[in-house]
């Protein structure tokens, strides 16, 4: 779960950081809620090159077009869980929200969900049921939910050696499960990562993507607190990091029935991830 950004020093070498300007003081109108359009898959949604050395590149927000009318931004949700915690799923703990994932639909608001393997493991018929909504597209969160740079926030370890496998048996586990709407992204863990990281995942051709707005809602118990967050961070361009984890962030979805109208408001457009990284 990700409470705050963790700075990484010497790490600009090595994954490519596109950096928006702020918003303009002028209102803009209040865009209409579109439909759904197809969801990007593996091979067509767009990817960054690889950066120095061959190591994974790092999208952590879109660059704004200056003066540009259309103000874009993307919300993402980490369905968060860590690979030895099935017996807390098997007392009842719940790890999924279908409540957020319905409010999702109802504001038509498309969305990318980081998932872990294990997620999808545990709940196989909401994995397939989210990613094959063309309002969704499902990027790899890692299979064990294990950090891999240490230390971080408290999660296990995983060595390099064992990353791609990791993140190659997540990618198995949405097959598994069904789901079709699948993208060439990855999260790591907690956002925590080094340069032996980004090198250990450069063979599985995926783009690390972080964000720019925290929004505070793992283990908050504000949905108001979340919403302002959000709605004081957000710029053309930003993408949010939240949480679809019902036990560690159970106001994600009352917050989001608060942004989401406000930003609207501001004349924001929501977009999943690989429609900001074109």
């Amino acid at each position: 779960m990700i409470r705050s950004v963790r700075q990484f020093t010497g790490l600009t070498a090595a994954g490519v950081v596109l950096v928006g300007c702020g918003a303009s003081g002028s209102p803009l109108p209040t865009p209409a809620s579109p439909s759904p359009e197809p969801s990007a898959t593996r091979d067509t949604a767009p990817t960054m090159a690889p950066g120095p050395g061959g190591h994974t590149p790092v999208f952590m927000r879109a660059k704004a077009a200056e003066g540009a009318a259309d103000r874009t931004v993307a919300l993402t949700f980490d369905a968060d869980m860590t690979a030895d915690q099935g017996p807390r799923a098997e007392r009842g703990e719940r790890f999924d929200n279908p409540a957020l994932i319905q409010a999702l639909r109802s504001l038509k608001v498309p969305s990318t969900v980081f998932m872990t393997g294990r997620w999808a493991d545990e709940y196989p018929a909401q994995a397939k049921a989210i990613g094959s909504d063309p309002l969704f597209e499902i990027a790899n969160h890692s299979y064990s939910h294990h950090a891999f740079s240490s230390p971080c926030y408290g999660l296990p370890g995983i060595g390099a050696e064992d990353m791609l496998t990791d993140v190659r048996r997540a990618f198995a586990a949405f097959e598994k499960a069904g789901v079709r709407n699948v993208v060439p992204y990855f999260r790591f863990p907690g956002g925590c990562y080094d340069d032996a990281a980004l090198r250990a995942l450069a063979p599985a051709g995926v783009t690390a993507v972080q964000w720019d707005v925290v929004s505070g809602d793992a283990f908050a118990t504000d949905a108001d607190a979340v919403a302002e967050q959000v709605l004081g961070g957000v710029e053309p361009g930003s993408l949010v990091v939240m949480h679809c984890t019902r036990s560690a962030a159970p106001v994600t979805e009352e917050a989001v029935r608060r942004i989401v109208p406000e930003l609207r408001r501001r004349g924001y457009r929501f977009v999943k991830v690989s429609e900001l990284m074109r």
